[in-house]
């Protein structure tokens, strides 16, 4: 335990540090500055054994170490040691040594190295290390200093063989679908890695009398599916996750009839189902306890502790969807209403933003209420609230308000116990201040147990997450009928 913070070199303050420079010489049995001493070169290949980092820092920043961990690691940059952190995919070894790293100019260097099955290791190493990371693995059983980074309830990746490779084949494949409001987006990749091949249709998927049309959405993803397959080189797809708006409430056509379209159209042996806002959480926070807020033009947050879900809010923008798009541009549209009546509560900088955007005032019912995407038309507003906001009181009350419902809606979503995260995904984020200023109030004040976090990805990652943790048998997600609906074999942790 560290009692004394004046030998620490890394303190763990989420900002550039100069402590390399004030390392004092290394011991004898580590110094390599002598002649003759091994050199290790970069390597010219292609960057998948040694990769730099340094790029989205804001993970680091976030990132405080607990005592143990600032012991290792100093211990080791003292020692000129490498400091072996193991972990699953998800549990922080990347955001530690983005944290670790002098400055985003001199980032560490990660190794990945495989030393038992099923185990992934990253070998961080500092620059005057480099020695050291070229050497050939060490077994479990050497001296070798390891900080394990571990979270309650994560999923351990894909299966790995002991030569380190995958236990997948490397032309079978997933196939990941997000569907929304603006279309689809599809990603087919293998399981070995590699970034998937990606597409997208700009026709949403219809709804009519049976919910979302399982056919229309065939149309669409088939040929792309085939298209992507071949681009990525996969030759047999095994597993398909297809996440779609409106699927808690409009998903019982999709359920009776998509698994068996898509194993005989594709050869598929496992398909999962899942709401948008479920691919979003797993795309936000993987296998970890907590909450996630999915603002876009609607809003839901939904939240699990990893045995069951709870969702808040999501009841479409005429009985809620509290502080999303929709929402926001309605008050900013009220208020400019108001300033044209002469009532209280108006804002006469709204006012002329609605005027060049909709027109004349007495022309906005007739504009709006007919139209089936007036949920969408209303949104389209939020950006002139959020512009009038740093000059007008009235903009900056609204995106307050909409703040404070937004964490309502993740307090009630997120775990009550535990070490749980929040996160925000959605094309609201794009308002950026003051709105992210107010939440980050809102949830400080609300859920004050919980770690707010940057989202890792968005909803179609998280439907490549699940593709690829359905494949290994490792799946931690609670299933649901209405939320994720799998089907096939195995599908989850053990």
């Amino acid at each position: 335990m560290t009692e004394s913070s004046e030998w620490l070199i890394y303190r763990g303050a989420g900002e550039p540090h100069d402590g390399m420079s004030r390392l004092p010489p290394p011991p004898p049995w580590r110094d390599f500055s002598a002649r003759g001493a091994e050199t290790v070169q970069e390597p010219d290949g292609d960057g998948s054994r040694d990769r730099r980092l340094g790029a989205h820092r804001h993970l680091a920043e976030l990132h405080r170490p607990g005592a143990e961990e600032l012991d290792m690691i100093n211990a080791a940059l003292y020692l000129r040691r490498p400091l072996l952190v193991t972990g699953s995919p998800g549990a922080g070894k990347s955001t530690l040594a983005h944290s670790v790293a002098p400055s985003p100019s001199r980032p560490l260097q990660v190794r990945s190295t495989v030393v038992v099955p099923r185990q992934v290791t990253l070998l961080a190493t500092t620059d005057i290390a480099r020695t050291a990371v070229d050497k050939p693995p060490r077994t479990p059983s050497s001296p070798l200093p390891c900080l394990r980074r571990t979270r309650s309830g994560e999923r351990r990746g894909i299966p790995l063989l002991p030569d380190g490779s995958s236990a997948h084949p490397h032309n079978f494949g997933f196939l990941a679908v997000d569907s929304g409001g603006s279309g689809l987006r599809v990603a087919v990749g293998t399981y070995g890695g590699a970034p998937p091949a990606e597409g997208r249709s700009a026709e949403p998927v219809r709804t009519g009398e049976r919910g979302i049309d399982p056919d229309h959405l065939l149309e669409q993803v088939l040929p792309l599916a085939r298209t992507l397959a071949a681009e990525a080189g996969v030759e047999q797809l095994t597993t398909a996750v297809i996440g779609a708006a409106g699927f808690a409430t409009l998903g019982d056509a999709l359920r009776a009839e998509l698994p068996d379209a898509l194993t005989g159209a594709l050869g598929v042996r496992q398909v999962a189902l899942a709401a948008d806002a479920v691919t979003a959480y797993i795309g936000a926070l993987g296998p970890r306890p907590g909450a996630v807020l999915a603002a876009g033009t609607g809003l839901i947050a939904i939240g699990t502790d990893l045995t069951a879900w709870r969702r808040a809010d999501g009841w479409g923008h005429l009985l809620g969807d509290c502080g999303g798009g929709a929402w926001i541009g309605r008050a900013g549209l009220e208020a400019a209403l108001r300033a044209y009546d002469g009532r209280a509560g108006g804002s006469v900088p709204l006012l002329e933003r609605a005027r060049e955007r909709f027109g004349q005032p007495p022309e906005l019912p007739g504009l709006i209420y007919p139209r089936p995407d007036r949920a969408a038309l209303l949104a389209s507003f939020a950006p002139d609230v959020a512009a009038c906001a740093p000059h007008d009181p009235v903009a900056t009350g609204i995106l307050r308000a909409a703040a404070r419902h937004m964490a309502e809606s993740a307090a009630a979503a997120c775990p009550a116990s535990g070490m749980p995260e929040v996160a925000c995904t959605g094309g609201l984020l794009n308002l950026a201040d003051p709105l992210l200023t107010f939440l980050h109030e809102e949830l400080t004040r609300q859920v004050p147990h919980a770690r707010q976090t940057v989202a890792e990805g968005d909803p179609l990652h998280g439907c490549v997450r699940l593709a690829v943790a359905l494949a290994a048998g490792e799946a931690v997600w609670p299933e649901d009928p209405h939320l994720l609906h799998v089907t096939g074999a195995d599908n989850r942790a053990t």
